[in-house]
């Protein structure tokens, strides 16, 4: 194994409208940092060299519930977490799997990109709506200019850093004018890639009341235009990539010949494939885009095994 996922984090205390996790996860509550880091030297000493930070409300880490069960107390924060996995031996690269725009605070882009060690230039960050109204009926936390500064944030430190958003289509009333909101919206930001989800209907959540059903067609045409706005958006990035040294990290998977990895900033790369160069980090150059939007590469040195 190069890369694994290592949760610290389950519940929350959230209420979206759309969503059910706080009734199949129950509350926030969190591992403690020291067993955390525990885990992860363990999985260095197993030879992974790539953890991926995951939780339900990963930015909640530190939440747990009290004795009683009923109010929430926080022992620790996720920023704390960050610093204390960066000086961990044996792991080589951090990457934080989702994290809410308003608890990615810029104290937390800030070390990470100015000032750690092993926490990669790769954030993913929920959007769900880049209309105001659409995230208040969702009961969000932030509106879109909260979302906006922390994009702005995270370029101004690192332009080359990878920025990737989730998007809900569809949402309950949810109107021609929302949705090209959100369209402009996100055209105007400096991301990197979309994850896109058409909205269904789910029991136990208040969403179905809050506006009229979005015909199933018009959901599916919202989702086409945005995968379209997503593949844009990612071969920009990867172009504005092409030309420059990255580190690697190799992985074991091999298809007809090639092997594949990804860059500190998630640009996917394809080498031709060696053994040898399995769970190895590699410094490449970045050259052309193949017709699947993978980055073709040159080898330049071994940097670390």
């Amino acid at each position: 194994r190069t890369r694994t996922f290592l949760k610290v984090q389950d519940g929350c205390d959230y209420n979206c409208s759309f969503c059910t996790i706080p009734l199949a996860r129950g509350k926030s509550r969190s591992d403690r940092i020291d067993n955390v880091v525990a885990n992860a030297i363990e999985l260095g000493r197993s030879g992974v060299k790539e953890i991926v930070l995951t939780g339900v409300n990963l930015g909640d880490f530190g939440i747990n519930e009290s004795e009683n069960g009923k109010s929430a107390q926080r022992n620790e924060n996720f920023f704390g977490l960050v610093q204390a996995l960066d000086g961990t031996p044996g792991i080589e690269r951090f990457r934080i799997s989702s994290i809410e725009p308003n608890l990615l605070s810029n104290e937390i882009i800030d070390f990470c990109l100015s000032k750690s060690k092993r926490f990669v230039p790769h954030f993913h960050i929920p959007l769900q709506s880049g209309s105001d109204r659409i995230l208040r009926l969702m009961r969000r936390k932030y509106e879109r200019a909260l979302y906006a500064e922390r994009v702005q944030q995270i370029k101004s430190l690192r332009a080359d850093a990878c920025i990737g958003v989730d998007v809900i289509v569809g949402f309950p009333g949810e109107t021609d004018e929302d949705f090209m909101e959100t369209i402009e919206f996100l055209k105007d930001l400096d991301i990197s890639y979309l994850h896109v989800f058409t909205y269904s209907e789910r029991a136990n959540t208040g969403a179905p009341k809050l506006g009229e059903a979005v015909p199933m067609d018009v959901r599916r045409e919202r989702s086409k235009q945005l995968h379209l706005l997503s593949d844009r958006k990612k071969r920009q990035f990867y172009s504005e990539n092409i030309g420059s040294v990255r580190s690697v990290l190799f992985e074991q998977e091999e298809d007809e010949g090639i092997m594949y990895g990804f860059t500190e900033n998630y640009v996917k790369v394809k080498y031709t494939y060696q053994p040898d160069l399995v769970n190895t980090f590699q410094s490449i150059k970045l050259l052309e885009l193949d017709r699947d939007g993978i980055m073709k590469c040159e080898r330049v040195s071994l940097i670390n095994v």
